[in-house]
């Protein structure tokens, strides 16, 4: 309920999540303004295995989503965040900073912070996808879905028939688009 003091409007602020999109590789860094302002974030990381230049291996945290960071605001304070040094913006639906709803930051968190989160790509039935491993690696076809499982469909083109094969999730990938 709204209050009114000497003409001045007082509303309850209600908070938000919203992603936050930043510049390659400055997402710890926004992070660290964050937490300097006292603004409430959630980046989740995953543990990688680089190597670098010279041979030496070690594992390194990085973003699970790049370019991301997540933060619990208010819509009144939108403005003041996007003058962060690195901040490009709000994820957006329809021109607008799209609020994300607390139990999916929630899910998000949980795995992340319990289980090996990794980035997968989004795929939908009919997407064009590669096979990644097992014998049929490096097969392009489209993916289908027969009750809970996947399948991918391969066309041999010499006799114009096709085959489904199942995989799991983790066995492919979208496929790069031919020009």
């Amino acid at each position: 309920m709204a209050r009114k003091d000497k003409g001045i409007i007082h509303r309850p602020l209600s908070l938000h999540w919203y992603a936050l999109r930043t510049r390659p590789r400055c997402e710890k860094t926004v992070a660290e303004m964050l937490e300097s302002q006292s603004t409430e974030y959630f980046l989740p990381l995953q543990r990688c295995r680089h190597t670098w230049k010279d041979g030496a291996q070690t594992d390194v945290d990085l973003p699970l989503f790049p370019c991301y960071i997540f933060v619990r605001i208010s819509k009144y304070d939108r403005t003041q965040l996007l003058q962060t040094p690195g901040v490009l913006g709000f994820a957006e639906a329809c021109g607008r900073p799209r609020a994300i709803p607390d139990h999916e930051v929630a899910l998000l968190r949980n795995a992340s912070l319990n289980f090996k989160a990794e980035l997968h790509p989004c795929v939908h039935g009919g997407d064009r996808v590669r096979i990644v491993s097992g014998p049929l690696r490096g097969a392009v076809g489209i993916l289908t879905q027969f009750e809970k499982s996947y399948r991918v469909v391969l066309r041999v083109e010499a006799i114009l028939r096709s085959v489904a094969v199942a995989v799991g999730e983790s066995e492919i990938e979208p496929a790069e688009m031919q020009t």
